[in-house]
């Protein structure tokens, strides 16, 4: 069973490097604006998240890509996202692959 259950978190971490704001060329995951993803034994999926900014002009686009890339994981039943901006991004957040992707290291 855990096997199982690694098997589709790392699915929807691949799932997740697939999603990009618009407006800058590194993944939501990589940028650091996934906070929490839970599976529970249903494999319903719980992703809380964050924006670069709260008034991100690109929110509900991003949003709804994450929805429709991790909905389309084989085994993932449903998907609940939670937009928070508590703790509130910063750039420290970035992996270090965006971090050298956008020129900060």
């Amino acid at each position: 069973m855990d096997n199982e259950f690694l098997r589709t978190e790392e699915a929807i971490v691949t799932a997740l490097k697939t999603v990009y704001d618009p407006e800058i060329p590194v993944n939501v995951y990589d940028l650091g604006l996934i906070y929490d993803v839970e599976v529970d034994e249903e494999k319903n999926v719980r992703i809380r998240m964050t924006l670069t900014a709260p008034h991100c002009p690109a929110a509900d686009y991003i949003m709804e890509d994450i929805r429709m890339k991790v909905e389309g994981v084989e085994e993932v039943r449903s998907v609940a996202l939670e937009l928070v901006f508590e703790p509130e991004w910063n750039k420290a957040m970035m992996s270090e692959e965006a971090q050298l992707e956008l020129g900060l290291l």
